[in-house]
């Protein structure tokens, strides 16, 4: 089985729109709370979109409740608690995508989900470009950061698994409800590290920039993006699609480069097209695997 070039297209797509996406993030950081700016995305991406569209069919509310307890804390909350801690916003985006490796290793285990020797070595190439781009890299991390966002990375993996067990059919409705479940979690974590004094400012702290992320983040990058990304998930084996999730880091530094002047050395050119070529062995793995079959 492979992905089909339309569906191969839209998920380089959502790898594109996420890796951009840590710009957008910067610039709501800019002016608000890291706490405030993930509890204002979830919050915006069930309200008011919950009062019009109708509950998911054939989901339990403990499903929902779980993927959004699972996804807006336990993914973007843990990932803010790590920043709290020191660990910069690159370096947490790059050990984010050590999801995949979880999402592969998790479907082979619990749904017995096939991974093949080609695969094996796309593996090995990604997580090589990974570490080349993490030594490389000036900015500061912390012990307890990377292992919060290793966490998070986890904590993606189980939602990727929930969308594979459960199936939902109506992908959007499932986002915006789920999404409710997240919102008394963050807002829990907000006032814990944070206090009151985030919510008191708000209103004085609120930029035309800020509007931009949030809007950007709720309906590009959550609604419109997972539901690309779930669906994917929920028609292909994870082998298939959770390594297009290792081009997030890339398409961060293209965009950087391409939009903001950063300059890429060869050492990142090098880990770039060790990525490129490990996603390639991942998506072509059936193609490769019949041709070595035939020679042998």
């Amino acid at each position: 089985m492979r992905l089909s070039k339309m569906d191969l297209c839209a998920g380089l797509a959502v790898t594109i729109i996420w890796g951009a996406n840590f710009s957008v993030i910067g610039l709501g950081l800019q002016s608000l709370n890291p706490f405030v700016l993930t509890l204002l995305r979830f919050t915006f991406c069930a309200v008011p979109l919950v009062f019009f569209i109708k509950r998911p069919p054939g989901v339990s509310y403990a499903t929902l409740m779980t993927y959004g307890v699972l996804f807006g804390a336990g993914l973007w909350g843990v990932v803010n608690v790590a920043m709290y801690h020191g660990l910069s916003p690159g370096m947490a985006s790059v050990f984010l995508q050590f999801s995949a490796f979880f999402t592969i290793l998790m479907s082979r285990w619990f749904l017995n989900e096939p991974i093949n020797r080609i695969q094996g070595a796309g593996m090995v190439f990604c997580a090589i470009g990974l570490l080349i781009i993490l030594q490389l890299t000036d900015e500061v991390s912390t012990s307890l950061g990377i292992l919060l966002v290793l966490l998070a990375a986890l904590s993606w993996s189980l939602c990727n698994l929930i969308i594979k067990v459960k199936q939902p059919e109506d992908m959007v409705a499932f986002i915006v409800w789920s999404s409710l479940f997240s919102i008394p979690v963050l807002l829990l974590m907000t006032y814990w590290f944070e206090g009151a004094a985030p919510l008191r400012n708000l209103v004085a702290d609120f930029t035309w920039g800020a509007g931009f992320s949030i809007v950007f983040q709720c309906y590009v990058t959550t609604i419109v993006g997972y539901r690309i990304w779930n669906n994917l998930m929920k028609k292909y084996p994870a082998s298939l699609v959770a390594p297009l999730s290792l081009m997030v880091p890339v398409s961060g530094l293209l965009t950087a480069y391409l939009f903001f002047d950063e300059r890429l050395g060869s050492g990142q050119g090098v880990a770039i097209a060790l990525v490129f070529i490990g996603i390639a062995l991942f998506v072509n793995s059936t193609g490769i695997a019949t041709r070595l079959a035939r020679r042998a």
